[in-house]
């Protein structure tokens, strides 16, 4: 069957909220509809299960999603690309000591700020 004769398959751009397994992705697509009734604009999102070939996306990725054959008994959708990659701190250690410094507790008062001036000793108390 030559491909010009199949039907345009549906694509959508949303962003990777769970890596479930090997070659898996939960991509949640977010849109914006009228209510039925009210006619005020509703934000919807629908959560699809993808197959990503090449194990490539990482959670927060926005990625394209195409519709296919069914793969398995959830993914109908493939990861077509990664659109753009999700911003990730880089992650540093910290130890209890630094923790115990920046953080006041009961037991240890917060560091003292410098001393307030006294008051002129002329000057009526209230």
């Amino acid at each position: 069957m030559p491909a010009s004769s199949r039907p345009q398959r549906k694509t959508f751009i949303g962003f990777v909220t769970s890596r479930m397994g090997d070659k898996s992705v939960k991509v949640t697509v977010s849109y914006r509809t009228p209510h039925a009734r009210y006619q005020k604009v509703v934000n919807r999102q629908t959560v699809v299960h993808a197959h990503d070939a090449k194990n490539e996306t990482k959670v927060g990725d926005q990625v394209e999603v195409m519709e296919t054959r069914p793969l398995s008994r959830l993914k109908r959708w493939r990861v077509l690309r990664v659109i753009a990659a999700a911003q990730t701190a880089v992650a540093q250690a910290i130890s209890e000591l630094d923790v115990a410094e920046a953080v006041p507790t009961k037991l240890a008062p917060a560091p003292a700020a410098a001393p307030a001036e006294p008051a002129p000793a002329d000057a009526p108390s209230a």
